[in-house]
């Protein structure tokens, strides 16, 4: 900028002047942050009582001109009324003049407000040689080529910005690199590029943890899983108790790479682990259908952290879907009296956990009969919290009490928000007429929903199940294929066609391949293992159908397993056996249809 005299400025209302001057004065007299606010400005006026003093320690005069001070004021006033980039020149000429850091800070901060990168590039490259140790200087620079999608630039200043950090918070500044790379669109060469920037981290003992784990993140944001687990086993042997590898190995937990698993449970297994990820390891296993598994880890961890409230409510809500009411609501008032014990405010985490807390001991009320204390239940669910999962428990409720019409009323009323809301309505009021044997007409809601969405696999799997309890079997198996051809890794799609030969006892080479389909997409799930044991039967491998049917019962306690399992040990002599898996099944449901038709067919009464 020249340094021709700045144009004469009139204003109709003196508050523009007055809340400018107030920002610029802010903007200099910040502490720790601008040289010119470091120097102390001249008093008006000296006792003469002081003059001996005064001559010993001589006032010095601010850096702040005159001249100045009115080009940043004018700078301001630009920026914030109509010419943003003349006030972006004049800011950075000023901070340039200045070489202050909150006036660069300041011109950067200009251009980003009105939208202009290259301009806040600039002025934080210009920062950044003026005052090539300020680590803020760095990190504006990275953040911009990273919002301008300069990736291949960000290399030198992310280094930078590492070797600048204090030896205390270089740990904490590598954990956010990912995070500052997330918007990259190549993550391959944002990937790359963090490799190449770390290299000298990853050889130093203080480091090599932590620079290890962001490079496990980056490769897995990449979609690089074997190597991302590679450098999060890396990061675990250079620091073992760091939580960071053992969160990334349970993103990758699985069939394809187990060593993810032994991370964790190495990890696990230290004196420091948080409990927070023992928790997410039983997640993590209950989503792999690994319920067993992620049973023991939520008993262990509400022994050795008793005062773990989320945990309490995970093992309780489980619980309940075993059919464990008692334990389960055990749980559940452990975990409310954990929550409420502090007296304070409820978060929105807490307000959600509030709610399964009580839809877990409504389910559990109902179960045991007591419709009344299940409304009581659903009553303190706190706002809309879950609405829909409340909702669909108060209309099960109606419907046991007799009230199915005032039960699909509630349901309908629910809010439309968007099309998965308004298929999870259908879909809730389908299971709600199937469940109290109105299977026509869940037919023909599906049908009406299918007429509308004829792709959506969800709906076309609903139908099929449906046709199938009326009967419709070639129906069933036409729309399971359509289900097939919408979404070709569909597991719940092939098991059932396979299941439901198997049942029939019909073209059974095909139904295993079916269900070995199934087993392929969702490795571990039961009930797709505990098909593939009933096909096995009837194929007439029951050593095989044996030992999958007591694998599933293992990992999902469930009726209709039961079913299956009892008969393969009545079928191979063992009676008292398959006399105590029916009792166990019948406890859990005693109501179902697999269950009961097995005990009639085999004129069993346990």
């Amino acid at each position: 900028m020249g340094r021709a005299a700045p144009p004469r400025l009139a204003f109709s209302k003196p508050a523009p002047w007055r809340f400018a001057s107030a920002v610029v004065l802010t903007c200099l007299m910040a502490p720790g942050t601008s040289a010119l606010a470091q120097a102390p400005a001249r008093p008006a006026a000296a006792p003469a009582a002081s003059a001996a003093s005064a001559s010993a320690a001589p006032v010095q005069s601010s850096a702040l001109t005159a001249e100045l001070f009115y080009q940043l004021l004018v700078g301001e006033m630009a920026a914030r009324m109509d010419d943003p980039g003349g006030g972006f020149q004049m800011m950075l000429d000023a901070a340039r003049r200045s070489n202050d850091s909150a006036v660069y800070q300041r011109a950067v901060e200009i251009a980003l407000q009105a939208r202009a990168g290259e301009s806040a590039l600039q002025a934080a490259r210009a920062w950044r040689q003026a005052k090539p140790d300020s680590r803020e200087a760095t990190r504006f620079v990275l953040q911009i080529l990273l919002a301008l999608n300069r990736v291949g630039e960000t290399a030198e200043p992310l280094r930078q910005l590492l070797a600048l950090s204090p030896p205390a918070e270089r740990a904490t500044t590598l954990a956010l690199v990912p995070r500052l790379y997330a918007r990259a669109s190549d993550k391959a060469q944002a990937q790359r590029l963090v490799e190449q920037a770390l290299a000298d981290a990853v050889t130093r003992p203080e480091t090599a943890g932590p620079a290890w784990t962001t490079i496990a993140r980056m490769r897995l944001a990449a979609g690089q899983e074997g190597p991302a687990l590679e450098a999060a086993q890396r990061a675990q042997s250079a620091a073992p108790a760091d939580e960071g590898p053992a969160l990334i190995a349970l993103e990758l937990i699985g069939p394809r790479l187990p060593q993810a698993e032994a991370l964790v449970r190495r990890y696990l297994d230290g004196t420091q682990a948080r409990p927070e990820v023992r928790l997410a390891y039983a997640r993590a296993l209950l989503e792999a259908q690994r319920t067993s598994d992620a049973r023991l880890q939520l008993q262990l961890l509400t022994r050795q952290k008793s005062d773990f409230a989320e945990a309490w409510l995970v093992q309780g809500v489980l619980q309940v879907q075993d059919n464990q009411l008692e334990a389960g609501e055990a749980s559940l008032q452990k975990y409310l009296s954990l929550v409420q014990a502090g007296g304070r405010a409820p978060t929105e985490e807490t307000r959600r956990g509030l709610a399964q807390a009580y839809l877990a001991l409504a389910q559990a009320a109902e179960r045991r009969g007591d419709l009344a204390l299940a409304s009581q239940w659903l009553d303190r669910i706190p706002g809309n919290a879950d609405l829909l999962a409340t909702q669909v428990r108060r209309a099960s409720v109606l419907a046991r009490q007799g009230r199915l019409d005032d039960a699909r009323k509630l349901l309908r009323a629910l809010p439309d928000r968007d099309a998965s809301s308004a298929r999870a309505k259908v879909l809730a009021e389908v299971h709600l007429l199937r469940d109290n044997r109105q299977v026509q007409a869940a037919y023909d809601l599906l049908s009406e929903a299918v007429a509308r969405s004829p792709a959506d696999h969800e709906l076309l799997y609903e139908q099929a199940t449906t046709a199938e309890k009326l009967g419709r079997l070639d129906e069933m198996e036409r729309l399971l294929r359509r289900a097939m051809v919408a979404k070709p890794d569909f597991q719940h799609a092939y098991n059932a066609l396979g299941y439901s030969l198997a049942d029939r006892n019909v073209r059974l080479p095909e139904a295993r391949e079916l269900i070995r389909k199934a087993l392929e997409l969702a490795p571990g799930d039961p009930f797709i293992t505990d098909s593939l044991g009933w096909v096995e039967f009837r194929m007439g491998n029951k050593a095989e159908a044996l030992r999958l049917l007591e694998l599933a019962f293992r990992e999902r306690p469930d009726a209709e397993i039961a079913a299956h399992l009892g008969e393969v040990l009545w079928s191979l002599g063992n009676k008292p056996r398959a006399l105590e898996i029916w009792r166990e099944g019948l406890s859990i449901n005693r109501e179902n249809e697999t269950l009961q038709s097995t005990l009639r067919r085999l004129q069993v009464k346990p």
